[in-house]
């Protein structure tokens, strides 16, 4: 009986799995605070927007952004490998991630493609990265665009996502013009949880996206 009662009153098993809940815990806020800007705006301020001017029942029925996708053309890169170098280590620069070389997956005899040439280099950017990504376009890349006039409005495929292209990398401020051997542009594809491209261009709208030739809503 001595010994079941010493055992009883040890340290530990007990009280060790009433704490392990509470560490749990401590760390959300910390998850929190590190939330990109941009990612912060849409959870507060664009999804209940959007569910109310859309009349969306569901919470889930809210489009959201899924990823980014950046991706960088080159049909010299089979004869001249240190330009398709250069890309894959632009875009890791403007992204903060590795890029991949893409590769032709057929050949094409007229223009001299062979199967598994690499033909350019892409990004996929999803989460915080994704965030901070858009956030630094809409406030920091654009303004470099020379005679800016606004994102075309008819870039959807029809399915919510949204496709345009830079001319040149020089616009985003992590390039360093002195390092640049040859000026190149990229396509760029956002792609939202939407089906609809009404649904998926308020979204872009409400965080920001500068559209070409758009006027404020007049009030009746």
């Amino acid at each position: 009986m001595a010994e079941t009662t010493e055992k009883s009153k040890a340290p530990g098993k007990g009280k060790g799995k009433d704490k392990a809940p509470a560490s749990a815990v401590d760390h959300a806020p910390k998850a929190a605070e590190g939330m990109p800007r941009l990612q912060e705006f849409y959870q507060k301020s664009v999804h209940p927007k959007l569910q109310k001017d859309f009349g969306l029942a569901n919470p889930h029925q809210v489009p959201r952004l899924v990823k980014v996708v950046l991706n960088v053309g080159m049909g010299e890169a089979g004869k001249n490998p240190k330009q398709l170098d250069a890309a894959v280590e632009e875009l890791g620069l403007i992204t903060g991630q590795k890029a991949v070389v893409t590769r032709a997956k057929k050949a094409i005899a007229n223009f001299n493609l062979r199967a598994g040439m690499p033909v350019g280099a892409t990004v996929t950017l999803r989460r915080a990265r994704m965030y901070e990504f858009l956030d630094r376009f809409i406030t920091l890349s654009i303004p470099r665009i020379r005679d800016f006039r606004g994102l075309p409005t008819r870039s959807f495929d029809g399915r919510g996502n949204y496709t345009f292209g830079v001319k040149e990398q020089m616009i985003f401020p992590e390039i360093d013009y002195d390092k640049v051997e040859k000026i190149h542009g990229m396509d760029i594809t956002i792609v939202t949880s939407s089906s609809r491209d009404d649904l998926a261009m308020g979204l872009l709208r409400e965080i920001g996206w500068p559209f070409r030739g758009e006027t404020p809503q007049r009030v009746a």
